[in-house]
Protein backbone atom coordinates (compact mmCIF):
# COMPACT_ATOMS: atom_id res chain seq x y z
CA UNK A 1 0.00 0.00 0.00
CA UNK A 2 2.02 3.06 -0.93
CA UNK A 3 -0.70 5.44 -0.12
CA UNK A 4 1.26 8.77 2.13
CA UNK A 5 0.37 10.38 4.97
CA UNK A 6 1.56 13.72 4.09
CA UNK A 7 1.50 17.72 5.48
CA UNK A 8 -0.95 18.21 2.54
CA UNK A 9 -3.17 15.65 2.82
CA UNK A 10 -2.88 14.81 -1.31
CA UNK A 11 -3.65 10.87 -1.00
CA UNK A 12 -6.81 11.59 2.13
CA UNK A 13 -3.83 11.35 4.99
CA UNK A 14 -3.16 14.86 6.18
CA UNK A 15 -0.27 14.54 8.86
CA UNK A 16 -2.73 15.25 12.36
CA UNK A 17 -0.75 14.60 15.33
CA UNK A 18 -2.05 11.24 17.79
CA UNK A 19 -4.61 9.93 14.86
CA UNK A 20 -1.93 7.03 13.38
CA UNK A 21 -0.19 4.82 14.83
CA UNK A 22 3.15 3.29 13.68
CA UNK A 23 2.96 -0.61 13.97
CA UNK A 24 6.91 -2.05 13.83
CA UNK A 25 8.46 -4.76 15.49
CA UNK A 26 11.27 -4.28 16.95
CA UNK A 27 12.86 -7.71 15.39
CA UNK A 28 12.16 -6.91 11.37
CA UNK A 29 15.04 -4.65 9.88
CA UNK A 30 12.53 -2.88 7.84
CA UNK A 31 10.63 -1.52 10.61
CA UNK A 32 13.50 -0.84 12.87
CA UNK A 33 14.55 1.65 10.79
CA UNK A 34 10.95 3.86 11.26
CA UNK A 35 11.65 3.42 15.38
CA UNK A 36 15.31 4.87 14.48
CA UNK A 37 13.91 8.08 12.60
CA UNK A 38 10.84 8.31 15.10
CA UNK A 39 12.82 8.61 18.04
CA UNK A 40 15.78 10.92 16.30
CA UNK A 41 13.47 13.00 15.06
CA UNK A 42 11.33 13.35 18.22
CA UNK A 43 7.87 12.04 17.19
CA UNK A 44 6.67 10.17 20.31
CA UNK A 45 3.80 12.30 21.05
CA UNK A 46 2.89 12.96 17.55
CA UNK A 47 3.09 9.28 16.01
CA UNK A 48 2.29 6.43 18.92
CA UNK A 49 4.44 3.24 18.20
CA UNK A 50 2.52 -0.58 18.15
CA UNK A 51 5.34 -3.43 18.97
CA UNK A 52 3.87 -6.49 17.53
CA UNK A 53 5.96 -9.49 19.38
CA UNK A 54 8.86 -11.35 17.39
CA UNK A 55 7.70 -13.99 15.66
CA UNK A 56 4.41 -15.21 13.07
CA UNK A 57 2.69 -17.07 11.60
CA UNK A 58 1.59 -17.42 8.01
CA UNK A 59 -1.24 -15.11 8.38
CA UNK A 60 0.21 -12.32 10.13
CA UNK A 61 2.85 -10.34 12.97
CA UNK A 62 0.21 -10.37 16.36
CA UNK A 63 0.67 -8.24 19.25
CA UNK A 64 1.31 -11.48 21.73
CA UNK A 65 3.81 -8.70 23.73
CA UNK A 66 0.73 -6.53 24.72
CA UNK A 67 -1.73 -7.44 28.20
CA UNK A 68 -4.25 -10.00 26.63
CA UNK A 69 -2.75 -10.10 23.21
CA UNK A 70 -3.94 -7.22 21.96
CA UNK A 71 -2.65 -3.60 20.49
CA UNK A 72 -3.74 -1.22 23.55
CA UNK A 73 -4.74 1.29 21.06
CA UNK A 74 -5.94 -0.54 17.75
CA UNK A 75 -7.68 -3.23 19.81
CA UNK A 76 -6.43 -6.12 17.90
CA UNK A 77 -4.33 -9.02 18.34
CA UNK A 78 -3.27 -9.18 14.38
CA UNK A 79 -2.13 -6.52 12.50
CA UNK A 80 -3.68 -8.57 9.43
CA UNK A 81 -7.13 -7.23 10.93
CA UNK A 82 -5.97 -3.69 10.04
CA UNK A 83 -4.85 -4.68 6.62
CA UNK A 84 -8.24 -6.12 6.19
CA UNK A 85 -9.91 -3.18 7.33
CA UNK A 86 -8.26 -1.43 4.40
CA UNK A 87 -8.88 -4.45 1.66
CA UNK A 88 -10.41 -7.35 2.83
CA UNK A 89 -9.41 -8.99 0.16
CA UNK A 90 -5.71 -8.00 0.82
CA UNK A 91 -3.66 -10.60 -1.21
CA UNK A 92 -0.32 -10.35 0.02
CA UNK A 93 1.73 -10.50 2.59
CA UNK A 94 1.37 -9.08 6.28
CA UNK A 95 4.73 -6.76 6.92
CA UNK A 96 6.04 -4.00 9.12
CA UNK A 97 6.17 -1.08 9.24
CA UNK A 98 3.00 0.42 8.75
CA UNK A 99 1.05 2.90 9.68
CA UNK A 100 -2.44 2.71 10.74
CA UNK A 101 -5.35 5.24 11.08
CA UNK A 102 -6.68 4.77 14.42
CA UNK A 103 -9.58 6.81 13.13
CA UNK A 104 -10.87 3.82 11.16
CA UNK A 105 -8.55 0.88 12.16
CA UNK A 106 -7.44 0.62 8.68
CA UNK A 107 -4.01 0.80 6.80
CA UNK A 108 -2.47 3.45 5.50
CA UNK A 109 0.68 2.45 4.44
CA UNK A 110 3.47 -0.38 4.19
CA UNK A 111 5.85 1.44 1.99
CA UNK A 112 9.05 1.14 4.44
CA UNK A 113 11.09 3.05 1.98
CA UNK A 114 8.89 5.79 2.02
CA UNK A 115 7.56 6.07 5.41
CA UNK A 116 10.84 7.26 6.96
CA UNK A 117 11.59 9.70 4.33
CA UNK A 118 8.06 11.15 4.81
CA UNK A 119 8.83 11.02 8.68
CA UNK A 120 11.53 13.63 7.85
CA UNK A 121 9.91 15.73 5.09
CA UNK A 122 6.16 15.97 5.92
CA UNK A 123 5.97 15.85 9.59
CA UNK A 124 8.19 18.20 10.10
CA UNK A 125 5.88 20.53 11.92
CA UNK A 126 5.77 17.63 15.03
CA UNK A 127 9.73 17.49 14.84
CA UNK A 128 11.76 17.92 18.34
CA UNK A 129 13.63 20.97 18.90
CA UNK A 130 17.11 19.84 18.09
CA UNK A 131 16.13 16.91 15.65
CA UNK A 132 18.71 16.45 13.32
CA UNK A 133 18.05 16.46 9.00
CA UNK A 134 17.96 13.31 8.35
CA UNK A 135 18.21 14.09 4.05
CA UNK A 136 20.21 17.45 3.54
CA UNK A 137 19.80 18.72 0.81
CA UNK A 138 23.43 19.67 0.17
CA UNK A 139 23.68 16.06 0.05
CA UNK A 140 20.21 14.12 -0.51
CA UNK A 141 21.47 13.10 -4.50
CA UNK A 142 24.62 11.39 -2.87
CA UNK A 143 22.37 9.74 0.24
CA UNK A 144 19.93 8.36 -2.80
CA UNK A 145 22.71 7.16 -4.16
CA UNK A 146 24.15 5.66 -1.59
CA UNK A 147 20.68 4.19 -0.27
CA UNK A 148 20.55 2.95 -3.46
CA UNK A 149 23.34 0.22 -3.55
CA UNK A 150 23.15 -0.57 0.23
CA UNK A 151 19.48 -1.74 -0.38
CA UNK A 152 20.09 -3.90 -3.32
CA UNK A 153 23.59 -5.05 -2.53
CA UNK A 154 23.88 -5.30 1.46
CA UNK A 155 20.29 -4.90 2.81
CA UNK A 156 18.59 -7.48 0.58
CA UNK A 157 21.98 -9.08 -0.15
CA UNK A 158 21.58 -10.89 3.15
CA UNK A 159 18.31 -12.31 2.40
CA UNK A 160 19.42 -13.51 -1.29
CA UNK A 161 22.33 -15.68 0.38
CA UNK A 162 20.20 -16.91 3.18
CA UNK A 163 17.29 -17.85 0.69
CA UNK A 164 19.28 -19.02 -1.87
CA UNK A 165 17.84 -22.14 -3.84
CA UNK A 166 20.73 -23.18 -5.68
CA UNK A 167 24.82 -23.55 -4.90
CA UNK A 168 25.15 -21.25 -8.02
CA UNK A 169 22.71 -18.97 -6.57
CA UNK A 170 23.86 -18.47 -3.17
CA UNK A 171 27.77 -18.17 -4.58
CA UNK A 172 26.39 -15.20 -6.58
CA UNK A 173 24.70 -13.97 -3.93
CA UNK A 174 27.71 -14.05 -1.50
CA UNK A 175 29.76 -12.78 -3.93
CA UNK A 176 27.65 -9.38 -4.35
CA UNK A 177 27.10 -9.14 -0.84
CA UNK A 178 31.29 -9.22 0.36
CA UNK A 179 31.74 -7.03 -2.83
CA UNK A 180 29.17 -4.04 -1.37
CA UNK A 181 30.59 -5.09 2.28
CA UNK A 182 34.12 -4.33 1.01
CA UNK A 183 32.89 -1.26 -0.59
CA UNK A 184 31.71 0.28 2.89
CA UNK A 185 34.51 -0.85 4.40
CA UNK A 186 36.94 1.58 2.07
CA UNK A 187 34.32 4.06 2.20
CA UNK A 188 33.99 4.43 5.82
CA UNK A 189 37.64 4.43 6.71
CA UNK A 190 38.39 8.22 6.97
CA UNK A 191 34.90 9.29 7.34
CA UNK A 192 33.10 8.68 10.49
CA UNK A 193 29.34 8.31 8.74
CA UNK A 194 28.14 7.64 4.88
CA UNK A 195 27.76 10.78 3.40
CA UNK A 196 28.81 14.26 4.81
CA UNK A 197 29.75 14.60 8.24
CA UNK A 198 26.60 13.81 10.11
CA UNK A 199 24.42 10.50 10.81
CA UNK A 200 21.83 10.69 7.72
CA UNK A 201 19.25 8.32 6.53
CA UNK A 202 22.16 5.99 4.75
CA UNK A 203 23.22 5.24 7.97
CA UNK A 204 19.86 4.39 9.55
CA UNK A 205 19.26 2.20 6.53
CA UNK A 206 22.62 0.32 6.92
CA UNK A 207 22.95 0.34 10.51
CA UNK A 208 20.20 -1.81 10.99
CA UNK A 209 21.50 -4.62 8.58
CA UNK A 210 24.61 -4.44 10.15
CA UNK A 211 23.42 -4.81 13.40
CA UNK A 212 21.60 -8.22 13.00
CA UNK A 213 25.02 -9.47 10.89
CA UNK A 214 26.64 -11.26 13.66
CA UNK A 215 23.67 -12.28 15.54
CA UNK A 216 21.49 -13.55 12.52
CA UNK A 217 22.95 -13.44 9.45
CA UNK A 218 26.83 -14.64 9.50
CA UNK A 219 25.06 -18.37 10.66
CA UNK A 220 21.49 -18.45 9.44
CA UNK A 221 21.94 -16.85 6.08
CA UNK A 222 25.39 -18.10 5.50
CA UNK A 223 26.64 -14.88 5.25
CA UNK A 224 29.88 -16.49 6.58
CA UNK A 225 33.51 -14.86 4.77
CA UNK A 226 33.69 -12.79 7.88
CA UNK A 227 31.98 -11.74 11.30
CA UNK A 228 31.27 -8.51 11.59
CA UNK A 229 33.20 -8.37 14.20
CA UNK A 230 35.54 -8.78 12.06
CA UNK A 231 36.17 -5.98 9.73
CA UNK A 232 37.55 -3.50 11.72
CA UNK A 233 35.89 -0.31 10.10
CA UNK A 234 32.72 -1.56 9.70
CA UNK A 235 32.24 -3.27 13.26
CA UNK A 236 33.90 0.33 14.62
CA UNK A 237 31.24 2.20 12.62
CA UNK A 238 28.41 0.03 13.63
CA UNK A 239 29.34 0.57 17.11
CA UNK A 240 29.58 4.53 16.95
CA UNK A 241 25.86 4.34 16.04
CA UNK A 242 24.71 1.76 18.25
CA UNK A 243 26.17 3.81 21.31
CA UNK A 244 24.46 7.11 19.71
CA UNK A 245 21.13 8.00 21.22
CA UNK A 246 18.40 6.33 19.18
CA UNK A 247 20.39 3.12 17.69
CA UNK A 248 21.64 0.83 19.92
CA UNK A 249 18.29 2.35 22.25
CA UNK A 250 16.40 0.27 19.97
CA UNK A 251 17.59 -2.75 19.36
CA UNK A 252 16.38 -5.95 20.88
CA UNK A 253 18.92 -8.71 19.95
CA UNK A 254 16.62 -11.28 21.73
CA UNK A 255 13.66 -10.76 19.54
CA UNK A 256 15.66 -10.32 16.38
CA UNK A 257 17.22 -13.93 17.10
CA UNK A 258 13.72 -15.32 17.72
CA UNK A 259 12.38 -13.95 14.64
CA UNK A 260 14.74 -15.30 12.42
CA UNK A 261 15.46 -18.64 14.12
CA UNK A 262 11.76 -19.89 15.02
CA UNK A 263 9.72 -18.01 12.13
CA UNK A 264 12.20 -19.49 8.86
CA UNK A 265 11.28 -22.92 9.57
CA UNK A 266 12.89 -23.96 5.94
CA UNK A 267 16.09 -22.69 6.85
CA UNK A 268 16.67 -23.82 11.01
CA UNK A 269 13.73 -26.14 11.46
CA UNK A 270 14.86 -27.33 14.67
CA UNK A 271 13.67 -23.99 16.00
CA UNK A 272 16.82 -23.75 18.02
CA UNK A 273 17.31 -19.83 19.13
CA UNK A 274 21.45 -20.07 19.25
CA UNK A 275 22.35 -18.66 22.98
CA UNK A 276 25.47 -16.56 21.33
CA UNK A 277 26.80 -14.29 20.55
CA UNK A 278 28.82 -12.15 22.90
CA UNK A 279 26.92 -8.61 22.65
CA UNK A 280 29.67 -6.91 25.50
CA UNK A 281 31.50 -5.73 21.84
CA UNK A 282 28.50 -3.20 21.26
CA UNK A 283 29.73 -1.45 23.98
CA UNK A 284 33.23 -0.78 23.85
CA UNK A 285 35.31 2.17 22.67
CA UNK A 286 35.18 2.62 19.24
CA UNK A 287 37.46 5.73 18.37
CA UNK A 288 34.92 6.92 15.52
CA UNK A 289 35.25 10.22 17.08
CA UNK A 290 38.69 10.85 16.23
CA UNK A 291 37.46 11.18 12.20
CA UNK A 292 35.35 14.04 13.43
CA UNK A 293 32.14 14.95 12.80
CA UNK A 294 29.12 16.44 14.12
CA UNK A 295 26.39 13.15 14.46
CA UNK A 296 23.80 15.60 15.01
CA UNK A 297 25.12 18.05 12.83
CA UNK A 298 23.37 21.80 14.28
CA UNK A 299 21.18 19.32 16.57
CA UNK A 300 21.25 17.29 19.39
CA UNK A 301 20.60 14.40 20.62
CA UNK A 302 17.26 12.48 21.43
CA UNK A 303 16.32 12.58 25.33
CA UNK A 304 15.63 9.23 27.08
CA UNK A 305 13.69 6.97 25.76
CA UNK A 306 9.86 7.26 26.90
CA UNK A 307 8.48 4.98 29.35
CA UNK A 308 6.93 1.68 27.58
CA UNK A 309 9.45 1.48 24.84
CA UNK A 310 12.47 0.73 26.64
CA UNK A 311 14.23 -2.65 25.47
CA UNK A 312 14.54 -5.18 28.09
CA UNK A 313 17.46 -4.64 29.79
CA UNK A 314 18.28 -8.16 29.38
CA UNK A 315 17.80 -8.32 25.88
CA UNK A 316 20.71 -5.80 25.27
CA UNK A 317 24.31 -4.58 26.58
CA UNK A 318 23.39 -0.95 26.94
CA UNK A 319 22.89 0.03 30.46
Amino acid sequence: MTTRVTADGRDGFPVVPGRYRLVAARACPWANRSIIVRRLLGLEDALSLGLPGPTHDERSWTFDLDPGGRDPVLGIERLQEAYFKRDPDYPRGITVPAIVDTTTGAVVTNDFAQITLDLSTQWRAYHRDGAPDLLPDAHRDEVESVNRRVFTEVNNGVYRCGFAGTQEAYDEAHTRLWTALDWLEDRLRDRRYLVGDTITEADVRLFTTLVRFDAVYHGHFKCNRQKLAEMPVLWAYARDLFQTPGFGDTVDFTQIKQHYYVVHKDINPSGIVPAGPDLSGWVTAHGREALGGRPFGDGTPPGPVREGERVDPAHTPLR
